[in-house]
């Protein structure tokens, strides 16, 4: 289920009308604009969407990197049962790292390029474990064998200028699980990676979250990457989320007109190439200026349809159309369906 259930009941992770706001001299920038979801023990959840859509912004509140001094942070996070958005800096802290772990998008930047990697891994077990030198120098060596990293005796010394893209993520990679955390976000994990590497890094979460029953939550922009590895997709745009379902269910039946815009601009393998790809009109809404009522609209080429200036006025509800698949949208049930089928079967076309 990919909303939030009672408390005595309460999934793994659960996120309840999770808002983020930036005050600027411009105005409020709404980056996140009470998000609700969750995700079972071990089960996998890919958040997608559009870069601004809030996906980042997200998963830094979920692990408490945003500086309250500056990020106006309310709603709730409850981790197993612990709730964090209530919790202190220095309480967030600890379980960041033990609890949480997250792999960033940029390798090279969250590396320290004055350090070797080993000493930088030790130095996370440390911020959490008191254990000896030697068995903590065992330990990363284990690690980075685990992720792929070839002659790990030899690469614990090495300075992260010395790995590649890839290298550099598998031991980002390591440095997120190193403590055994129960929930990993891998932020983009893939990004600036070559198509073969990207495939690695995937069945790499993917393994190792088998092997050890982590729950993961992936952050990207593609919606191609995330039918092998997640168990359900979230879609936002404009700080909200718009869809969420089973990722079959997703690929198979989508609703909201911005999922649909989403899956017609991913190159096909299947089909005789295009001219060009047929992608989404206009551009997403300012955060400091969103529409009054549905985010999309702006952009979609159904709201006609609904009548009237309910679409640009009414902000829909997340609402669930079938068991575990939730849609943000004004448009009649049977229209978006009979939409989607459409634009589905045209999707499939015929395989070469």
């Amino acid at each position: 289920m990919a909303l939030p259930r009672a408390s005595a009941d309460r999934p793994f992770l659960s996120v309840s009308d999770l808002s983020v706001r930036f005050p600027t001299e411009d105005g409020l920038v709404y980056a996140v604009d009470g998000v609700t979801l969750s995700v079972d023990r071990g089960k996998t959840l890919a958040i997608v969407g559009e870069s601004g859509s809030g996906k980042s912004v997200t998963a830094q509140a979920i692990m408490g990197l945003l500086d309250r001094r500056y990020a106006q942070v309310s709603g709730e996070v409850w981790l197993d049962d612990e709730e964090l958005i209530s919790q202190t800096e220095e309480q967030v802290r600890h379980l960041r790292g033990s609890r949480m772990g997250m792999i960033f998008q940029d390798p090279m930047s969250s590396l320290h390029p004055f350090y070797r990697v080993g000493d930088q891994l030790v130095e996370a077990i440390n911020a959490h474990r008191s254990i000896g030198k030697t068995a903590a120098r065992r330990e990363v060596v284990e690690m980075l064998g685990r992720v792929g990293i070839q002659a790990p005796e030899r690469r614990f010394d090495d300075y992260p200028h010395q790995l590649s893209g890839g290298m550099r993520q598998r031991v980002m990679i390591g440095m997120a699980l190193i403590n055994s955390p129960a929930l990993l976000i891998a932020d983009e994990p893939t990004t600036a990676l070559d198509v073969t590497i990207q495939a690695q890094i995937l069945d790499l979460i993917s393994s190792l979250q088998a092997e050890t029953g982590t729950t993961v939550i992936l952050i990207t922009h593609d919606l191609g990457i995330v039918a092998d590895v997640a168990d359900e997709v979230g879609v936002m745009y404009g700080g909200r989320l718009v869809e969420v379902a089973p990722t079959g269910r997703l690929y198979e039946r989508p609703e909201m007109p911005y999922t649909l815009g989403l899956l017609s601009s991913v190159p096909r393998m299947d089909r005789e190439r295009p001219d060009r790809l047929d992608p989404i009109p206009g551009n997403p809404p300012s955060p400091i200026n969103l529409p009054a009522g549905c985010v999309f609209q702006p952009r979609c080429t159904y709201s006609q349809i609904v009548g009237g200036d309910t679409c640009a006025t009414v902000r829909p509800e997340l609402t669930e159309t079938e068991p575990g698949h939730f849609v943000r949208c004004h448009l009649p049930v049977t229209e978006r369906r009979r939409i989607a089928a459409d634009i589905v079967r045209e999707l499939a076309g015929s395989p070469r």
